[in-house]
Formats: C-alpha cells, sequence, structure tokens
C-alpha cells in the first residue's frame, strides 16, 4: 500500500489523495489471492504463512527488477501535501496558518472514521453476519450453506485493503518508503495491538493503536537503556490482567453499569 502511492504520487504525478483507494484496491487483490492457496492451512499454520509473506516482502522490493519503481534499498522519498489554497486563503482572513502535518492530520483522521464506519456497516450485512459465524464456527457456517472458501478469502482481500490505505498514509505522512520500514517487527507491532485491544471488536483497534503507540514512549520515559523491558513488563500484565484485551474491560464495565442501573 505504502509503495503503490509513493510510485504512483513520485512516477505518475497523481494527487495523493487519488492514490490511497487504489492502494487500497491493489491490497485487496493480492490479499484476495493470497486467501486462495492460505484457505488449506488454518490455526497458527495460516499465521506461520501470514507472517511469512511479512518477512518475504521487504526481500522482494530490493530486487534489482524492482528498482527504477521502488528505488531498491534507497526506497523512495514521498511529498507531504500541502494544504489546498482555497483553505489557506480562507483561513488568511482569520490571521490562521495551517502547517502540512496538520492538514494531513485532519486528512488521517477523516479517512480513518471513514474506513470505521464502513467496517461497522460491514459487520452488520449478510457478509459481517458471515465473517462472524465462521469466526464463531466454521462446521456449524457450512452447515447454514456460508460459503466458507469464499468468505475467507474475501476477509483476507478486506483487511488488506485497509491496511493498504494504511499505508499509503504512513508512506506520505513519514515522507519516505523503503523495505526496512517494513520489518517482522511491524507485523508482531500490529499483532500485539489487535491482542491488547480485543479481538474481533471494532472499538479495540483504536485501544490497541494507543498501545503500540504510546506505552513505548512511556516505558522509555521511564528508562532510556531498558525501554524494550518496560515494555515487556507492561504487556505481560495487561495480559495477565486482562486476557481478552480491551474488550475485556468494555464487558466488565458494562456489567457493573448495568448492575447499578438495577439498583
Amino acid at each position: 500500500g505504502a509503495y503503490t502511492s509513493a510510485i504512483l504520487m513520485e512516477h505518475a504525478d497523481i494527487n495523493y489523495l487519488l492514490t490511497l483507494p487504489v492502494a487500497g484496491l491493489v491490497c485487496f487483490l493480492f490479499g484476495f489471492l493470497f486467501g486462495l492457496p492460505a484457505l488449506r492451512l488454518s490455526g497458527v499454520y495460516l499465521a506461520l504463512a501470514t507472517f511469512a509473506l511479512a518477512a518475504a516482502m521487504p526481500q522482494f522490493l530490493k530486487l534489482g527488477y524492482f528498482e527504477y519503481w521502488t528505488g531498491g534499498v534507497q526506497g523512495l522519498v514521498v511529498t507531504k501535501p500541502d494544504p489546498p489554497e482555497i483553505l489557506q486563503s480562507m483561513l488568511s482572513w482569520f490571521h490562521l496558518k495551517m502547517s502540512q502535518d496538520m492538514w494531513f492530520y485532519y486528512v488521517t483522521l477523516v479517512i480513518t472514521i471513514a474506513i470505521y464506519i464502513f467496517s461497522v456497516n460491514l459487520l452488520r450485512s449478510r457478509s459481517g453476519r458471515a465473517f462472524m459465524a465462521i469466526r464463531d464456527n466454521e462446521i456449524a457456517a457450512s452447515a447454514m450453506g456460508i460459503n466458507v472458501a469464499l468468505y475467507k478469502t474475501l476477509a483476507f482481500g478486506v483487511s488488506a485493503a485497509v491496511t493498504g490505505i494504511a499505508g499509503g498514509l504512513g508512506a506520505i505522512a513519514v515522507q519516505f518508503v523503503a523495505p526496512d520500514g517494513y520489518t517482522i517487527t511491524l507485523a508482531i507491532s500490529l499483532f500485539l495491538g489487535m491482542v491488547v485491544g480485543g479481538v474481533g471488536w471494532l472499538p479495540g483497534s483504536i485501544v490497541g493503536s494507543a498501545f503500540i503507540i504510546f506505552v513505548p514512549n512511556i516505558a522509555e520515559g521511564i528508562s532510556k537503556g531498558l525501554s524494550g523491558a518496560v515494555f515487556g513488563v507492561i504487556l505481560f500484565f495487561v495480559i495477565f490482567l486482562v486476557p481478552h484485551g480491551a474488550r475485556q474491560v468494555a464487558m466488565v464495565a458494562q456489567h457493573l453499569l448495568g448492575h447499578f442501573k438495577k439498583r
């Protein structure tokens, strides 16, 4: 997703907003195609297959065949967009200015909210109910007439599309994209965010994101030399106290609130 946006912006001179849906579409196709052979796997073997893909992709991008497009090991420098001139002129009436970072923050915020609303509506749709049925009991879902293979592959595609848009936004925000920026450590961090937030709970994506962004900074503030160890201890206590993540905390809070209302 990051490379799709970067290549379209720098080589084809396409507007950054237009590159994001293209990045999502490209990643959807890759995710869908990867999901087809991955259907033969399940459980931990499926997780290992996805991690193998994450480990192989950076090396693939370094190949000389794609160096003209990807920049090879050197990567690509991405130009951060300026706020629209109309907006700048409107703000000038009030003696205000908007920086590139502030403008892109609001762009990212709007896209994030749009994706979240899309995800909520998707889960409420027929396809979303099929996803949840397969997650809860694959055999029962198949017995009810759900095409398990199709919906599993679609799940790969949709998740890859959302991640692709995020990758495009990340490349524009950092103004640089290189193979070494997408290591297995990043994949593990995203996995940790999912676990801490609560698997299968949409608000947990926000909690998990906040955890993997802010907690390492807190750990570094406690001890710069042992920031990794401090982060590990914090993560251990979080998993030990709430093994089902933030979703478990929300369920307990909802139960207590219902109990007090009855009183």
